[in-house]
């Protein structure tokens, strides 16, 4: 397999037995510590295969699963097959796929990384990489953007989303890692974006990572250093969604989801009447709000239900952001 056929990854390791995604440039590994990104980097959120074919049949090989995953495949924008392979599995099976030629991506697990090693189709079938001349879209957050437990690896809402609005997609998903730190506006700034958006504020407070004082000089970096490459990119900072008992339980710096929105929008504020037109507000609390608290699965992270809802709801919500609507 060649690198054309990846799409979604930051950058592509070659190993003896075949080729990693990652969701950080894997020769700078040692400048996202702890283990890439507290081990997230590695995880395929996003990552997936494109193809043009009229095999109905496509087999993957890949090294060992290191737990339980679901791979999807989806033909011509429609989900086909989504495949639960257990921990341990080494290839995945599709079957049954549309007759005649068709565009299929098969998504790579968002909870696992992966080494694939080889790819096989009908006998009789060619396969071509297919390119994705979609504008680009990079979207940085929490475990709430890498969607676990969505229902499959196309299911997360930032797939939905990205293929509602048209965006190519590299999601930057980093559950329980999302904390702003140098390398993370680093690494945005040097991706090709279309559209950057940033959902920050929930690890930080269940990490106790920053206190009240601290948080907006964090964001206020995180954003000067993005915008010194993506001068004229639009650029939506996302506040949390609805969080339960953190809407008014203090963590132990005196953090509350109210005070981190209330600061992300001065933020955003400061920015904007200093000249950052291009930036742009999405109240946490408009996207997914109490009213929606029933689809959390445990007070903080949306169910399959939920993950699927804030997809669908993203273009409208993205639309009145870029016109200011929630700046008002």
């Amino acid at each position: 397999m060649q690198e054309e056929w990846f799409h979604g990854a930051v950058s592509l390791e070659h190993r003896q037995q075949g080729i990693k995604p990652w969701r950080i440039p894997f020769r700078d590994y040692d400048l996202y510590p702890p283990e890439g990104i507290g081990g997230k980097a590695e995880i395929c959120a996003g990552v997936r295969l494109r193809l043009s074919t009229g095999s109905e049949t496509l087999l993957l090989w890949f090294e060992p699963l290191a737990e339980d995953a679901s791979l999807d495949c989806v033909a011509d924008g429609l989900l086909v097959q989504t495949l639960r392979l257990a921990a341990g599995a080494g290839e995945a099976r599709f079957t049954g796929l549309p007759p005649g030629e068709k565009k299929l991506e098969i998504y790579l697990p968002q909870n696992n990384g992966m080494t694939v090693s080889g790819l096989a189709i009908d006998d009789d079938a060619v396969a071509e990489p297919l390119a994705d001349l979609r504008p680009r879209w990079v979207t940085y957050g929490s475990s709430i953007t890498q969607c676990v437990a969505a229902r499959g690896p196309s299911r997360t809402w930032p797939v939905i989303a990205a293929g509602e609005i048209g965006y190519h997609l590299t999601n930057l998903g980093f559950s329980g890692n999302c904390l702003m730190e140098p390398m993370a506006g680093w690494l945005i700034r040097d991706l090709p974006a279309d559209l950057i958006t940033l959902c920050v504020g929930v690890n930080i407070y269940g990490a106790a990572s920053s206190s009240p004082r601290m948080f907006k000089p964090l964001l206020i970096g995180l954003l000067e250093t993005i915008r010194e490459k993506h001068t004229e990119t639009p650029i939506v900072i996302i506040s949390p969604i609805y969080g339960t008992k953190r809407e008014t339980e203090e963590n132990p710096l005196g953090f509350t989801l109210p005070l981190m929105r209330r600061e992300i929008v001065d933020t955003v504020k400061l920015l904007r009447a200093r000249g950052d037109r291009r930036l742009h507000y999405l109240d946490g609390l408009e996207w997914f709000g109490p009213a929606d608290g029933n689809l959390l699965t445990d007070g903080l992270h949306p169910g399959p239900e939920g993950y699927e809802l804030l997809g669908s709801r993203f273009s409208g919500r993205l639309a009145a952001a870029l016109r200011g609507e929630m700046l008002q």
